[in-house]
């Protein structure tokens, strides 16, 4: 019995074959043939639409985790890393912002890799110690300043429609590399500028071009100076030639206005925001008119005493800039400036 039931099962499972395909047929055997394709077809269908949906729920949550490391890496770990430093040149993240402009996070790291690039490779500086990371913090909390008071003073050469040509940049970088030995390569400078700084050519042309900006403006709104200046011009053309005798009169009548100085004898190569080589351009007991510092050190006029071939002895009258910097000082405390990650409040290092 159990054999028989057996083989119906076996003849139960066997395909039935196909009868034989006839004109009246064909249309069903078509038909059968079609249902089962639909079985494969339709599935794929929907699994298709299921796998486009799903790609798109996996890419946004990449980019959402991308985003939240991202943030993290910069805002709560301050990841200072070459790195990140490129990413932030691409995507221009703010660092902070300063009188409702966005400070990039890209131009402070590049002040601040820069300064412990310095104090790394030059000075020796171990940032692992308690010590080097001191240093690191007090950097840290000088160089966001420095790119905010950059930020502002971008904002205002705006307003008052200044730049800086490409004419202006050359010249002093040309300035930047003479030398008693004559004028330095462009390859030599710049090899030298990336040991020290770890900066590109192009990098420290960017800054270069950022700090001329901001010597116009400051020179620009400071009216106090330019009426100093005149004053000094006057009194010299009146026949105050002693510089020494007109700072102390000026500075009686009003404090700290202008400032004597006299370093003796210098190398006609110095480089002090081409104060010294305006000296050079002189005649002997000759008065310069006001001189704008490159260094952004405020008008200077200069009394050449002597000078040879190679060395110039003079002394001046400086007047400081003191507007950008009190303006700016009072712009870090409106509700308009915030720094978006934390620094530590660090004393300047004993030198």
């Amino acid at each position: 019995m159990k054999k028989v039931l057996n083989k119906l099962r076996r003849k139960k499972q066997q395909p039935e074959t196909p009868g034989r395909i006839t004109t009246d047929t064909l249309a069903e055997q078509r038909e059968k043939i079609l249902a089962g394709g639909r079985r494969f077809k339709y599935p794929m269908q929907y699994a298709r639409h299921k796998l486009v949906y799903n790609a798109i729920i996996v890419g946004v949550a990449a980019v959402a985790l991308t985003i939240v490391i991202g943030w993290w890496q910069l805002y709560v770990a301050q990841n200072t890393s070459d790195f990140m430093y490129r990413v932030t040149r691409v995507i221009p993240v703010p660092v902070a912002s300063v009188d409702g402009q966005q400070v990039r996070y890209s131009d402070y790291l590049l002040k601040y890799r820069g300064s412990v690039h310095y104090l790394r490779e030059i000075e020796g500086i171990n940032f692992s110690t308690e010590d080097g990371q001191r240093q690191a913090d007090f950097v840290k909390s000088q160089e966001i300043a420095d790119a905010m008071a950059d930020t502002y003073a971008q904002k205002l050469a705006r307003e008052l429609d200044l730049s800086v040509s490409d004419t202006e940049l050359e010249e002093v970088l040309r300035q930047q590399r003479l030398s008693d030995s004559g004028e330095q390569s462009e390859a030599a400078y710049y090899s030298t500028i990336r040991d020290f700084y770890g900066w590109s050519a192009d990098e420290y042309r960017e800054i270069t071009r950022i700090k001329l900006l901001r010597q116009k403006v400051a020179f620009a709104i400071d009216e106090r100076a330019q009426q100093t200046a005149e004053t000094v011009a006057q009194r010299i053309e009146g026949g105050d030639t002693d510089l020494r005798e007109l700072a102390d009169s000026l500075n009686e009548a009003n404090a700290g206005s202008v400032q004597y100085g006299a370093l003796g004898t210098l190398p006609r190569s110095n480089q002090d925001g081409g104060i010294t080589a305006a000296a050079a351009q002189l005649e002997e007991g000759e008065i310069s008119e006001a001189i704008r510092s490159t260094t952004g050190d405020g008008l200077f006029f200069i009394r050449l005493l002597e000078k040879n071939s190679r060395e110039v002895n003079y002394q001046y009258i400086q007047i400081p800039l003191t507007v950008f910097s009190t303006q700016f000082a009072e712009v870090q405390q409106s509700e308009q400036t915030s720094i978006h990650i934390e620094i530590p409040e660090v004393e300047a290092p004993q030198q």
